[in-house]
């Protein structure tokens, strides 16, 4: 199972957007991940037990990684609309910063080819016609292992 402050390192290595990676949408992504490696492996990528929150699949899992992590710095900055919100960026380190299999990458690699030109509206949307978001009453843990069986 990969750790998950090394999807984060990925990810923030590689999404080219790196003003996108907020705390919400990197928790995002790593939902992403999970589910389509559960699709591919019949296993979530992460250990991580995904919370069907009021404004979709969330955990503190995630920031909590990075930010007991010396490879990441998050910073909190002003958006669009002048309210707060947390930037996670990777420090510069030895590359890689992180230890993957190469169907991980290949996973992490679709995900983001298939959300980085997608804003906000867009990618929240492709987050919530996910099957266990889709199919799934809020304020519930979500099974992917199970739903991507049924996929």
């Amino acid at each position: 199972m990969a750790e998950i402050a090394d999807i984060a390192a990925y990810f923030c290595e590689n999404y080219p957007h790196k003003s996108e990676l907020s705390k919400t949408r990197l928790t995002k992504l790593v939902y992403l991940a999970d589910w389509e490696f559960a699709k591919m492996e019949g296993r979530q990528m992460t250990p991580i037990r995904w919370y069907f929150h009021n404004f979709g699949p969330y955990v503190d899992d995630v920031i909590e990684s990075v930010s007991s992590d010396s490879r990441f710095v998050v910073k909190e900055v002003k958006n669009a609309y002048g309210d707060s919100k947390l930037e996670i960026h990777l420090r510069n380190v030895d590359r890689p910063a992180y230890k993957l299999a190469d169907r991980e990458i290949e996973v992490l690699n679709d995900v983001i080819s298939r959300t980085s030109t997608m804003y906000w509206n867009a990618f929240i949307k492709h987050v919530y016609e996910t099957p266990p978001i889709a199919n799934s009453d809020r304020y519930n843990y979500l099974d992917l292992n199970n739903f991507a069986v049924e996929a």
